[in-house]
């Protein structure tokens, strides 16, 4: 039975029985070598969030701390990040993701719990 394996890089090996690999002839590998030389600058992830709207992520950001009627530097402060942070995801330089994310939604539903919160917490030792 023929064992093959397809490789990160796009190279389909076939798999001996001492272990080793051997490279098999491929369509595949001239697909994925194209596709490198075709990539984007930042990777395809980062091509692919400029079009998903790294504009709408921005807005967003830009209008929940417009609401709390905070400046960049106050509200960075309220929240513990650097004001950079905050810059660059209203400049749509970066999106918030994870944690930050969710900490926009609770900020833009229920900010004074929220400030509350975040002004309440100790740093962890």
């Amino acid at each position: 039975m023929l064992r093959v394996r397809l490789k990160a890089d796009g190279r389909i090996v076939e798999i001996l029985p001492d272990g080793s690999e051997a490279a098999l002839p491929s369509p595949l590998a001239e697909i994925a070598q194209q596709m490198r030389e075709r990539r984007p600058a930042g990777g395809w992830v980062a091509a692919a969030r400029a079009a998903r709207g790294a504009s709408a992520d921005a807005a967003y950001a830009r209008g929940v701390r417009a609401r709390t009627k905070l400046t960049q530097a106050q509200f960075a402060a309220r929240i513990g990040v650097p004001i950079e942070t905050v810059r660059n995801w209203e400049q749509g330089k970066r999106s918030p993701r994870g944690p930050a994310r969710a900490l926009l939604k609770v900020i833009d539903e229920v900010p004074e719990v929220a400030f509350a919160v975040l002004s309440a917490a100790k740093p962890r030792t």
